[in-house]
This record gives structure tokens, sequence and C-alpha cells, in this order.
């Protein structure tokens, strides 16, 4: 069901709980797409700066493919961002939505019958589609985009073998704790920043009784993956992108001393009898609850802390008061000291399949602070780590607060290890190991037979 994607994993949520906001925050988008190049009168075009694009030529008339797995209801604040480019330069752009995208894009590509752009939700799928010789290298234009408006790190993950490919979309943030603002003002409970206080933290809601942490990992067939970022998360902050990059590369074994150490740092909060699991059972009963429901019971009051990524706020019920001062609120998983920032998360990448002036254009305004503040106005539930993207513009609490940890200067991002490794361990062996390990098995064989897993060179 989730696919092997941290993108998918979001997808999934916020379809099946929120649905999506249309705030079009422009005045706006609407009328035909029949504008010119020279700038139009329509309130559409009137929003952005037409003349960006006439650096790409006389483009009325021309149309853009696009494939993604961003479907309904997600799908309809995207379309609506396009429309000032459309009005702009008098391009249609032909949006396809699937949920089968990360298998059918590379048969389309294979084929020789891709689109002319795809929204690729992990590094490794880029790595393949790139590998098809199907894939063409992004324009100068976008590339200057990229590194004026994202961060290294961001840009390597669209770079294949030294050459630049496809610039960020969408990003997710994983490096979150959600818990009651309430709760913490009624006890006197401070957001901690620091691992160490974050210990601190839990063992001081232990010792009034209760369990301070609520954790759930089941997901169907995809059934352990919130373990694996427990995991990641943990090797980033003990042991820095570097040692991490090599983790994720298997330029170090699964079963190194910095990977038990990391399991090690997360089994002292998920098995835990003393921490865990707040409303729902013991140790075990993680693996029998459902993602979507563990952090619920923050509500109930039966626990005070659950770590998930940004989109996990659609799994709140409706009507639900997330923000600062609400029912419901997030903050950083932090790190080893205050000043360090690793943070894990997913996002997309448009990648080109053709080089026609129209789809330079349109690879263009999607790498643009421009077309990030639109989408940001478009919709609840969606972040950029596009740094032009404004913070105001964010109608949701939990995006802008996704927003200042991707932008703060000291933040060291890193991909969702499982989503880069080969299938046969970041959606197989990984998942069902950290299965078996939340039942009981010892951390030595659980590493053990994930590094037994790996495909052989």
């Amino acid at each position: 069901m989730f696919g092997h994607s941290g993108s998918s994993r979001s997808r999934v949520a916020l379809a099946g709980a929120l649905g999506v906001g249309l705030v079009f925050g422009l005045a706006a988008c609407g009328g035909d797409k029949d504008g010119d190049s020279s700038g139009s009168t329509d309130s559409a075009a009137s929003s952005i700066d037409c003349a960006q694009f006439s650096q790409f030529g006389e483009l009325k008339g021309k149309t853009v493919s696009v494939y993604t797995g961003i479907v309904t209801p997600e799908d309809a604040p995207h379309k609506k961002s396009y429309e000032p480019f459309e009005k702009c330069t008098g391009v249609t752009v032909k949006y396809e939505g699937d949920k089968s995208f990360e298998t059918q894009i590379l048969v389309r590509a294979r084929a020789g019958n891709p689109p002319d752009l795809a929204f690729v939700p992990q590094p490794g799928l880029l790595q393949q589609l790139v590998a098809t010789g199907k894939a063409v290298a992004a324009p100068k234009e976008v590339a200057d985009n990229t590194d004026k408006w994202f961060g290294k790190d961001w840009k390597a993950y669209g770079t294949v073998d030294g050459k630049f490919y496809a610039a960020p979309l969408g990003a997710n943030v994983k490096s979150l704790v959600w818990y009651s603002p309430a709760e913490f003002k009624d006890k006197g409970y401070t957001v901690p920043t620091t691992l160490d206080e974050l210990k601190a933290l839990s063992d001081k809601i232990a010792a009034t009784g209760s369990k301070p942490w609520c954790a759930g990992i089941g997901s169907g067939d995809a059934t352990g993956w919130p373990v694996t970022d427990w995991v990641e998360d943990f090797m980033l902050r003990l042991n820095g992108v570097d040692a991490y990059d090599k983790w994720v590369k298997h330029e170090a074994p699964f079963n190194s001393p910095e990977d038990i150490a990391a399991w090690d740092a997360v089994g002292s909060y998920l098995k835990n009898d003393k921490y865990v699991n707040g409303g729902l059972g013991d140790v075990k009963s993680i693996a029998s609850t459902t993602f979507q429901d563990a952090g619920l019971q923050i509500l109930e009051g039966t626990c005070s802390l659950h770590r998930q990524a940004s989109f996990y706020a659609a799994n709140f019920p409706e009507g639900t008061d997330i923000s600062e001062n609400g029912q419901i609120y997030a903050f950083y998983l932090p790190g080893k000291d205050a000043t360090t920032k690793p943070v894990l998360g997913g996002g997309e990448f448009v990648l080109a399949f053709a080089d026609r002036p129209e789809v330079k254009a349109f690879q263009y305004f999607l790498s643009t602070d421009t077309w990030a503040n639109l989408k940001a106005k478009s919709s609840s539930g969606w972040v950029s780590a596009n740094k032009g993207l404004k913070i105001e513009n964010l109608t949701n609490p939990i995006d802008a607060l996704s927003a200042k940890i991707l932008q703060d200067p000291n933040a060291q991002f890193r991909f969702d290890g499982s989503d880069q490794m080969p299938a046969a361990v970041g959606s197989n062996a990984f998942w069902r190991q950290a299965t078996a390990w939340i039942t009981g098995q010892d951390t030595q064989t659980t590493v053990n037979n994930i590094e037994a897993a790996w495909p052989k060179k």
C-alpha cells in the first residue's frame, strides 16, 4: 500500500483523513488559458511576473505533460497553482496522477513513452530513471534557481553521477514529536532541546505513573516502517550525517557498532516498559497498533509523546485544534545538543524527459520561490524546503513549523534512509526485522538479518 516511499506514506495519510483545503490566497487564478507572454491584465497572470518566461521564447499553444503519484484530493491545489504560468505563457499543463506511479513511470521510461515531466518521490527511483537513458539534465535556469533557493543537500539528491537532473518540489519533515500544549502547560513540562532533555522529560512523565510514549507500527504489508524512521533519526543524531550517508549506501555494514547504538537508543524508548505503550498495552502492542491510531492517545490523555512525521496531522479528528497553544502540536526531535539540527524527511523531485522550451519554462517555474508561495497559499498539508517560501503564506501551523525547521541555517537534511536502500532491504527486511525486534527479537539478531538481506554485488 505504501510502496517504497516516505512521500507515498504522506499521501496515503493525508488522503485518508484530511482532504485538502483550497484556501487559494491569490485574487486569483480563474479565467481562461489563452494568455500571452507579454503579460496579461487577468488576475492570475498579474499575480506573478510574466516577463520571466520571455527567456524561453514564444510558448502559446504548447502543452506540457506531468505524471505523478499525487492524486485526488491533493492534486487540486497543484493544478490550481499552475494557472498563473498557464495564463502568462499560453501553455497547457496536462496533469496525470496515478497511484501506481512508482512502478509505471519506470515502465513508461523504459518503453520510450515517458511524460515530459515526472514528480519523483525517491532519490533511488530518480537514479533508476536516469539509468534508462531517457531523462534529460536540468537546464541551467533550473540549476541556478536550485542553487539560489535550496540547500546543497537537496541539490545533491537531484544529482546523479555528477550531473544535475531534478530540482526539489515538496517536502515533509519526519523529525517531529507530537504532544499536548495544554498538558505541558498544566504539568509544567518544557519542550526539550537536546536528547538528554528528551530522556529527562520521559523519565519525569513516567515518574507520575503515566506512560510517556505511545507508538504504533501497523501498516498492512508495510508494517514496521515507523521503526525504520526512528532508527534513521537516531543514526543521524548519534553518528552524524557522514556516517548516515555511508550506512544508507551500505558503505558501512548494517550491523556496525554505530548502527547497533542507534537501535539501542530507540529501544531505550520503544522497548522500555516504563515508557510505552500509553493507553494501548505493553511493548508488543506497538506491533498490533496502526501508525494512524497510536498518536490519538494524546487526545485521550493516556500518553504524552508520539514520534511521527508532519503528515500525521491528517490523522487527528476533524476540528482538532492543532496549533502551538491548541490541543495538539509538535516539536522538533532534538539533536545531541541545541545547535545540531539533523532533519529526516522526504520529498519529490521534478525530472524531465524532454528539453522543449515549454518544458524548460515549466521546470523553471516550479523551481522558483514564486511557485512555492503560490502552492503554499493553495493548500494545507504541504511545505517546501525552498528558502524563498514565506512562512506567513502557510495556513497550517504544522506546515509553518516544518518550514521553519527546513529553513534553519543549521539544518542538515537527510532523506528517509529506507527509501534509498534496495527494495529487498528498505521495504522488506528492514520493515520485517523491525517488527520482529518490537515483538522480542534481540538487536544483534535483527541487524545481522538485515545485513544478510543486502543484495550481493
